[in-house]
């Protein structure tokens, strides 16, 4: 299964090898946008944008209610994975 995680831009560092930074949830790391950007949305506006990172590549934009979403769902499943673990070490399950 892929996952894309989260993520928004917040700043460009090379447009010729469109290269930004963005921030996922606090962390942050440098990307390639060159899949979300076009002639109607270059390099240079995509500073604020909201964008699904997979394998280091920005693979689509999204809206800012979808990013919460997915991080909060994200979130949820990092949750039950740790209680999951916890009751396997426990000999619970």
């Amino acid at each position: 299964m892929c996952l894309g995680i989260p993520g928004r831009i917040v700043k460009i560092d090379d447009v010729e090898k469109k290269l930004a930074t963005v921030d996922v949830s606090g962390v942050k790391r440098q990307v390639n946008v060159a899949c979300v950007v076009s002639d109607a949305h270059p390099v240079e506006s995509c500073i604020g944008d909201w964008v699904l990172i997979h394998v280091g590549f920005a693979m689509s934009r999204i809206n800012e209610a979808e990013a919460a979403e997915t991080l909060k769902i994200l979130h949820e499943l990092g949750e039950a994975q740790a209680e999951m673990e916890a009751m396997r070490l426990s000999g619970a399950i």
